[in-house]
């Protein structure tokens, strides 16, 4: 049966048409791809993408899940290549995919797809509006995410050379190290990932991060030119208890001594040690701003941080540019804060938590990504260095936000003494706390922030983008 729907969308890229291809060809573009706001796990990725090549996705709508599999065909790198289900929700779906050239230099990045609707007869009934409307949502986003990754590599080669970098990531299967570790392969760089059990393939090697004596093999190092080290407990997965604390504190202590020693063993040391480390040094401080000159301030968090970048200091003696990447809150709807913050927004929850004037200081993960290969690339950088967007706001002012690009209210109120009696210690340091804090040290470099305004932020990772992929 012939497919009875048609969707297609082109966006002209300021790249050449074999780079924009050649991007799409290298393995991680199908996670740079999925829009964040679903609910879709990549369970095997059609790497290398050649003709009969298949993808398998996991995908969940609410307490339905299905498994859809593509069988690429048609592969003409890097020019263009076709999916096809095999098997999945649509009775039936084919995708081209075409990267053409101009007659100025730039691309043409061309998706056309015919289908028929999901779910059989019940697909049938849906809209056809609604579908159109829904696919021109997830396109606009990756076409924007395609031509922003594009654009961050050409610049940063730009600056400091393209020759191809070969990573070492700790941390690369969390919300952050995933999309790195696809961020960098579609850029050009190799990526190896430390796990902590037995390596799948070639491009995994084992690590574990409570031996610093001997939790890193012999050699595992030599062969890298960077190490970025983003493992350790998330302190936001419930209350903290004494041995919470305990384990979010010994995850990054430890786990950074054994990356730190093992990279003053190597025979061959990384031109860069990139660690992973958090704002919470600065600890609350109201209405004052800080930046990366600032002294720590009081209490567990900041406790924690300063023990987590003194533990790299095997790493630094040994000579290795060492950078200590201070992490703000990462804006990202597959997770983390702002996955958490989206239910109760488009239920008309949200809105100002304790006094709502506590700075919330955030970084796009876009903008975290570009961080971390700036930080790779650049020479000058070295110890702390803010990670954070240069416009943070009071909690308030970040739901007000947060509302209108959801079309919601913001002004459902969550009171300190409930914050307190839910999360404990938890909410009190995380949730009616904060700082106002400043990325000094990227600014003075030059780095250049794709997503500056909180709005731009948070339309591209919630999906609210015009079809053309700008902001409303």
């Amino acid at each position: 049966m012939s497919a009875r729907c048609t969707f297609h969308r082109s966006s002209v890229i300021d790249v050449s048409a074999e780079e924009l291809g050649r991007w799409h060809f290298r393995a991680g573009a199908i996670h740079r791809l999925i829009p964040p706001w679903e609910t879709i796990k990549v369970v095997r990725e059609a790497a290398p993408l050649v003709d009969g090549a298949r993808a398998e996705i996991r995908i969940q709508k609410g307490p339905v899940g299905t498994t859809l599999i593509a069988v690429h065909s048609e592969v003409d790198p890097p020019r263009q290549f076709v999916d096809t289900q095999e098997r999945g929700p649509f009775g039936s779906w084919r995708h081209v995919h075409r990267f053409i050239a101009e007659a100025d230099g730039r691309a043409t990045l061309d998706d056309a797809i015919a289908f028929d609707p999901p779910f059989g007869l019940l697909g049938r009934l849906i809209p056809s509006a609604l579908m159109q409307r829904e696919l021109a949502r997830q396109f606009a986003f990756r076409h924007a995410r395609t031509a922003g990754d594009l654009r961050r590599h050409a610049e940063i080669a730009a600056r400091f050379g393209d020759r191809p970098l070969r990573f070492g990531v700790t941390g690369a299967n969390g919300l952050v190290g995933r999309q790195l570790c696809a961020f960098l392969s579609t850029g050009g760089h190799d990526v190896v990932r430390f796990v902590r059990g037995e390596p799948r393939d070639a491009t995994e090697r084992r690590w574990n991060p409570a031996d610093p004596d001997n939790g890193v093999a012999a050699g595992a190092l030599d062969d890298l030119d960077v190490i970025v080290h983003l493992a350790g407990e998330p302190i936001a997965e419930g209350r903290w208890t004494e041995a919470r604390k305990r384990a979010i504190r010994d995850s990054r202590v430890l786990g950074t001594s054994t990356i730190s020693r093992a990279i003053a063993r190597a025979d061959r040391k990384p031109s860069a040690f990139i660690c992973a480390s958090a704002i919470g040094f600065y600890g609350n401080r109201g209405e004052k701003w800080v930046d990366e000159r600032s002294a720590p301030g009081e209490g567990f968090l900041p406790d924690v941080v300063r023990a987590w970048e003194d533990s790299t200091v095997a790493a630094r003696d040994a000579g290795v540019r060492t950078v200590h990447l201070r992490l703000g809150v990462v804006l990202s709807a597959a997770g983390g804060a702002l996955a958490k913050m989206r239910t109760p927004f488009l239920l008309g929850a949200g809105g100002p938590i304790g006094s709502g004037q506590q700075g919330m200081s955030w970084i796009s993960l876009d903008d975290i990504l570009g961080a971390i290969l700036f930080a790779a690339r650049n020479p000058v950088l070295e110890g702390p260095v803010n990670a954070v967007a240069p416009n943070p706001l009071p909690q308030r002012g970040f739901a007000r936000v947060l509302g209108r690009v959801l079309h919601r209210p913001s002004f459902a109120p969550l009171p300190a003494f409930v914050v307190r009696a839910i999360f404990g210690e938890l909410g009190q340091r995380l949730l009616l706390e904060g700082a106002f804090v400043r990325p000094t040290v990227l600014e003075r470099e030059g780095f250049r922030f794709a997503h500056p305004s909180l709005e731009e932020a948070l339309r591209l990772e919630l999906g609210m983008l015009h079809a053309d992929g700008v902001q409303p």
